[in-house]
């Protein structure tokens, strides 16, 4: 059985992933388990390492942070490059906006107005994360300054743990502050209504990336 570091929607990616399996005893040899398994499933999946670990570490328990990105291209028009990677909003971006607004999510807070309730849980109970790191940026690289008319911009999060769609709808909220719709106390407002009916419609999947997963 294969226990992952961070579960996803489907749609999203991961250049991150951390996983672990239990093999029965055998001599070991991560390299050529690597390249044997690449060789059946990349490029859709690649494996970049394979190591020997013990038998008390456990993939998604031992993890003490995991930081995402959410990628969107700013622009008149969608680029064909992009489009399997980010989500394509029109509207300008204010990227100030956007980044007080994401100040409001530093820290331990509830984020059940931000989080898609588990089946059989009550909407009483709190879904407390501690968000360490919330910030936009934009991309400028040459492969973003080629491509056409827009601004790609990043916004990378971490926190201890994420509930289930929780970057996508804080995504879509901030978006909807850079659209000049609201700003960072409206986000403040809507994270302490807890409730998840006011928040904004969560941001596509596609354009929301596992980066990297930290452990002790």
């Amino acid at each position: 059985m294969l226990t992952c570091a961070g579960r996803t929607d489907a749609g999203v990616h991961a250049r991150g992933q951390v996983i672990h399996v239990d093999l029965p005893p055998m001599p070991f040899d991560g390299i050529g388990l690597a390249r044997a398994i690449n060789r059946q499933v990349a490029p859709s999946v690649v494996v970049l390492d394979a190591t020997v670990v013990p038998d008390t570490f456990d993939a998604r328990r031992a993890a003490v942070a995991r930081t995402y990105r959410y990628l969107v291209w700013n622009s008149p028009y969608p680029d064909p490059l992009l489009a399997p990677l980010s989500w394509h909003v029109r509207d300008e971006l204010d990227l100030r906006a956007m980044n007080a607004a994401s100040d409001v999510l530093l820290g331990t807070h509830d984020f059940r107005s931000f989080c898609r309730r588990k089946p059989g849980t009550s909407a009483d109970e709190p879904i407390v994360r501690r968000v360490t790191r919330a910030t936009w940026s934009l991309d400028e690289g040459p492969e973003v300054t080629d491509i056409g008319v827009g601004r790609l911009f990043r916004f990378e999060i971490t926190a201890g743990s994420f509930c289930h769609q929780m970057v996508r709808s804080l995504v879509g909220s901030l978006v909807e502050v850079g659209r000049g719709q609201g700003n960072a106390a409206t986000l403040l407002e809507r994270l302490r209504l807890q409730d998840r009916h006011r928040a904004a419609d969560p941001a596509p999947a596609h354009g929301l990336c596992l980066l990297s997963v930290d452990y002790p």
